[in-house]
């Protein structure tokens, strides 16, 4: 999921109890929860070794636990340079005070042990969110490579959004309307909207589970492609829980189709996309399985399970400026895109070198790796000359 879905759910987390047991649990949990992400910081390295990267040792079962144990460490200094500040002043706070000097009976002392047990709950839940979209996650990387995608809710999704908004915001507003009338304020207001809002994401989660697992039965039991289909992929859509995204792959050529769950009986409940619903597989010329051996080709191999690789000829890309060859030499675009997100409502994705997660590189003479680009972004080749 994108950082938002993470920052609140650790928030959300750490009010439904933790902040009970310890100090610092929100915002240990907040930290724990994102923390994964700054694996982000290689696309200084280009977009390639981004793609490579991402979602990689932070975001597993074997990572967690460090994760979880940087977010402590940073709360620890956060503690300490509190409480060095308070000591400057002359009147050290404890770590109660600290955080409610006006208010000191509401907070529980600093426990290490329940802290660290709920950064590790929020570095967990950011495997699960990442699972259920299509993206995918390694949970069991270095050990086993493999992608698991659960499919279930797009990378954006507004209904979790409101759903955390909901649970952080309602507190503070009924806080706000007790103090205006002269209510005493409760300790740990908020547990139960924000345990509301976490149940509520499961809800989702399982509603959305049945509805993909009812498309995918109506894909079962109708023809939509002239071939025998060897195997099938339902992507969700945002806000809708009825709208899937299907790909079908046959012997010959790949498949497309838009799939509504509301009414499985009707007609119109299995849509083709007009003029892209079948896509011919492309053949594999000297072109494109010298591509498929670059850094890009085996990167995006490696995680593109629906992927397509095609040569689309000359093709000038943006970000990357076609090689410059004298006439006894030739050069070629090879494609790369994964159909998983070939949605008909993403404007840009037959834009060369704009289509979501594509990648494009041009090579010369059927052998040689001219240059490399990802989302109009040009990765650097280590050792890279002229090719004249």
């Amino acid at each position: 999921m994108e950082p938002l879905t993470h920052f609140l759910t650790g928030a959300c987390i750490g009010r439904a109890g933790f902040n009970r047991k310890t100090a610092y649990a929100t915002l240990a949990a907040v930290l724990a929860a994102e923390a994964a992400d700054l694996d982000i910081l290689w696309m200084f390295a280009g977009p390639v070794e981004e793609l490579k990267h991402h979602r990689g040792i932070t975001h597993t079962f074997l990572g967690a636990p460090l994760i979880a144990g940087a977010a402590v460490g940073a709360v620890w200094l956060l503690d300490r340079w509190r409480t060095a500040r308070g000591r400057g002043k002359g009147n050290p706070p404890s770590q109660t005070e600290a955080l409610h000097p006006n208010k000191r009976s509401l907070a529980p002392p600093l426990h290490w042990g329940w802290l660290y047990a709920t950064a590790l709950v929020a570095a967990l839940s950011h495997i699960l969110l990442d699972w259920t979209n299509n993206y995918g996650v390694r949970p069991f990387f270095p050990f086993n490579s493999r992608w698991y995608a659960g499919s279930i809710v797009f990378i954006a999704e507004p209904v979790l959004w409101g759903l955390l908004f909901l649970a952080l915001g309602m507190p503070w507003l009924f806080g706000l309307t007790d103090r205006e009338i002269g209510v005493r304020r409760k300790p740990f207001h908020g547990q139960g909207w924000a345990i509301f809002a976490l149940t509520g994401m499961v809800l989702v989660w399982c509603w959305r589970w049945t509805e993909r697992e009812m498309g995918l039965s109506m894909i079962a039991h109708t023809q939509i492609a002239s071939e025998p289909v060897l195997r099938v992929a339902l992507e969700p859509y945002p806000i809708n829980p009825y709208r899937w995204h299907a790909v079908l792959e046959t012997k010959d050529f790949y498949q497309t189709a838009e799939i509504d769950t509301w009414n499985p009986g009707s007609l119109d409940a299995i849509v083709s996309d007009p003029g892209t619903d079948i896509l011919f597989k492309p053949a594999n010329d000297p072109a494109v399985e010298a591509a498929k051996r670059t850094l890009l080709g085996r990167v995006y191999l490696d995680w593109g399970t629906w992927a397509v690789v095609r040569d689309v000829g000359q093709e000038p890309v943006l970000a990357m400026t076609p090689p410059t060859l004298p006439r006894s030499r030739h050069w070629t675009t090879i494609q790369f895109t994964d159909l998983r997100f070939d949605y008909s409502f993403l404007a840009e994705r037959r834009t060369p070198g704009r289509a979501p997660l594509s990648g494009w590189v041009y090579i010369v003479d059927g052998r040689d790796e001219a240059s490399e680009a990802m989302g109009g972004r040009e990765q650097r080749i280590s050792g890279q000359g002229s090719l004249d």
